[in-house]
């Protein structure tokens, strides 16, 4: 998303939330959603097949467990 982009997304689903942004809190709202639309960028541009799948379960394993 452009800076433009974003700003015009802030404010058409701020207010069709309810929320009221402050005007002093306008710029890191617009600064952290760049940096979501950012990551989401890069997660979409991971190639994914029809047999990829989220895992049913995860279970932590810790480093020296992997020996």
């Amino acid at each position: 998303m452009t800076p433009q982009q974003i700003e015009a997304y802030v404010d058409a689903v701020a207010p069709a939330l309810g929320l009221t942004l402050d005007p002093a809190h306008r710029p890191g709202v617009l600064q952290f959603l760049a940096l979501a639309a950012g990551m989401a960028d890069t997660v979409a541009r991971v190639p994914l097949a029809p047999h990829d799948e989220t895992a049913v379960h995860f279970t932590p394993i810790a480093p020296e467990d992997l020996a």
